[in-house]
């Protein structure tokens, strides 16, 4: 079963073809457009996409080697309305098209599974901490579809902290990579920043994105690379903190990553050190892309599912909430 996957919920229009043998195309156009106004403006997102979508579902096919797949997948959400729109109605178009069966895909749960594209002998039960610039949840996955929420953030996800911080820093757009590289050069302890609490599981990062603004405003001579060092060591030690409660709390010690954040090198080497048997899927696999949107398609299609032509986009959209 070849599945053509489409996700459009952001700022990258993607297109992926999967299968048993595994990943047979992976194309990813990044919108560079935003990096001029600080975050992603919606209406220029979707314009991208509107105008992207065609060819790189095009080089996707070809790069496959197939002409039509046997179920198209797309992501119906959550994310930019708009966006989420230009690559819904296009695999809707191309699975009438083609008569094949459509699957519209949760964009998060294909962050949750997408550990299972690299790593085939990652099983359930496991805890998933999805973390990006617009979640940061950590779930026990029990199956395909059954998902319960262990723990979240209240405020800020830990991207947007990231990306916040960064701004404060005049280090631009998207923060997280920037922080990232320099915080390989900073001391991790030269900063005194807090580990924000919010209750025995949930996360909370408004408060540590507010005390680097405040430390900024006292000691403006503070080193980027210090201060990137410590913000980022204090955002990795509260996520592995939740995986350590979460697998004490269920009794799971499998646990992967998944989103943006997920590719950041300070928490990889943190859950790949924390004790616990984790699955991290590659770089290239943590940001957005639609090889994680074919898989979560072809895990459903395999279960006979077959959704209506009629499935709407949704901005908001609980994992594990049916169509």
């Amino acid at each position: 079963m070849r599945v053509l996957g489409i996700e459009s919920s952001c700022d990258e229009t993607a297109a992926a073809v999967v299968s048993g043998q595994g990943i047979l195309a992976d194309i990813v156009h990044g919108q560079q457009v935003h990096a001029a106004y600080g975050g992603v403006v919606p209406e220029l997102a979707s314009r991208a996409h509107a105008e992207q979508v065609v060819p790189v579902v095009r080089a996707a096919l070809d790069s496959a080697g197939i002409e039509r797949p046997d179920v198209v997948a797309a992501t119906a959400g959550p994310g930019l309305v708009g966006a989420v729109l230009v690559g819904l109605c296009f695999g809707k178009a191309a699975a009438l098209g083609w008569k094949v069966p459509f699957i519209a895909v949760n964009h998060l749960e294909g962050h949750l599974l997408s550990p299972l594209l690299d790593h085939p002998d990652l099983y359930f039960p496991f805890l998933s901490l999805v973390v990006s610039g617009g979640h940061t949840t950590l779930y026990l996955a029990q199956d395909v579809g059954r998902y319960q929420t262990l723990a979240e953030t209240v405020d800020d996800a830990a991207g947007e902290a990231f990306d916040k911080v960064a701004r404060m820093m005049g280090l631009g757009y998207p923060g997280g990579p920037v922080i990232d590289r320099l915080a390989s050069q900073g001391d991790p302890r030269s900063v005194p920043l807090p580990r924000p609490k919010a209750g025995e599981m949930d996360m909370s990062f408004a408060g540590l994105k507010t005390a680097v603004r405040t430390w900024l405003q006292k000691h403006p001579e503070t080193r980027p690379e210090d201060m990137a060092a410590s913000f980022q060591a204090a955002v990795v030690e509260v996520l592995v903190d939740r995986l350590h409660r979460a697998a004490r709390l269920t009794g799971v010690e499998r646990v992967s990553i998944g989103g943006g954040v997920a590719a950041n090198a300070g928490l990889r080497h943190a859950v790949s050190s924390c004790g616990l048997q984790a699955f991290l899927p590659p770089r290239h696999h943590c940001t957005d892309n639609a090889a994680m949107i074919a898989l979560v398609g072809r895990l459903y299609a395999q279960r006979g599912r077959n959704d209506p032509l009629s499935t709407t986009a949704r901005p908001r959209w609980p994992v594990g909430e049916p169509v």
